[in-house]
């Protein structure tokens, strides 16, 4: 964004320490330590029961840490994209009522964020109507509306085909890139993730490994949990970027994904 310092680029947004999450006698998460700065596309990725859903609703504050902390920015503007949202086909919604909820907003700011996802005068059609990769973009232009710091999109593009989720990632994209806001995704998509990401955070209940794709991609925790054949997805990024990798333990969970 012209005018902007790295550095006010870069912005720390969110920062946990130590965070560590439990439902009764089940530990979910644990010793979580994890930063979120303006400008970059994090994907969180983990076999499923990694935690991953879990992680992204304490960092939108929608649950509480049973131990750790969570730090936001002064002020921080989150806008949320749900895994699924089930919508009654018998009732009547349009897609201009959809984006008032919860809160109303001014019919310019609802044609503007239906224009930044691809969907121009589309407020008088029914949400039963959208086919799964609009209905997509009907939830994206709801956060929008927040005019958020951090994006936060959890299996953004499940049950799209392949061109409907290279469209849907392309727009998050430009959306960061306009906004220069924080994108933090969770994914099970690794050739998407590996060529949209700044950042890879590997989880298992922990962090296993985090880093830049490449980096990740080579790390034992990784290929522990998600196996070697990743390689030919993978030779689609080749990216420059500072990068930290930690420590984490070797989990033998076998994991399917897509290819390319």
């Amino acid at each position: 964004m012209p005018g902007l310092s790295e550095r006010a680029k870069r912005m720390k947004l969110i920062e946990t320490h130590g965070v560590a999450v439990r439902y009764g006698r089940t530990l979910v998460l644990r010793d979580v330590d994890i930063t979120l700065s303006r400008g970059e596309i994090v994907t969180i990725v983990g076999p499923n029961g990694s935690g991953k859903s879990t992680l992204l609703r304490v960092l939108a504050g929608a649950l509480k840490p049973s131990e750790g902390r969570v730090w936001r920015a002064e002020g921080l503007r989150i806008g949320y994209v749900p895994q699924k949202l089930q919508i009654d086909a018998t009732l009547p919604l349009t897609v201009r009522r959809f984006l008032d909820l919860p809160h109303r907003n001014s019919d310019m700011a609802a044609a503007r964020a239906l224009e930044r996802v691809a969907m121009p005068g589309a407020g008088e059609r029914q949400m039963s109507d959208l086919s799964g990769g609009q209905f997509q973009r009907a939830l994206l232009a709801r956060a929008l509306l927040q005019a958020p710091d951090v994006l936060m999109l959890d299996e953004p593009t499940q049950g799209l085909d392949q061109p409907g989720s290279a469209a849907f990632y392309s727009l998050i994209e430009e959306l960061r890139r306009d906004l220069n806001c924080a994108v933090l995704m969770v994914s099970h998509e690794l050739h998407v993730v590996m060529s949209a990401s700044d950042r890879v955070i590997c989880l298992n209940g922990h962090v296993c490994c985090e880093g830049a794709p490449e980096v990740v991609r080579t790390a034992p925790e990784y290929r522990a949990l998600f196996g070697t054949g990743t390689h030919g997805a993978l030779a689609l990024y080749r990216h420059e970027h500072d990068h930290q990798h930690g420590d984490g333990h070797d989990h033998g969970h076998d994991h399917k994904h897509e290819g390319v």
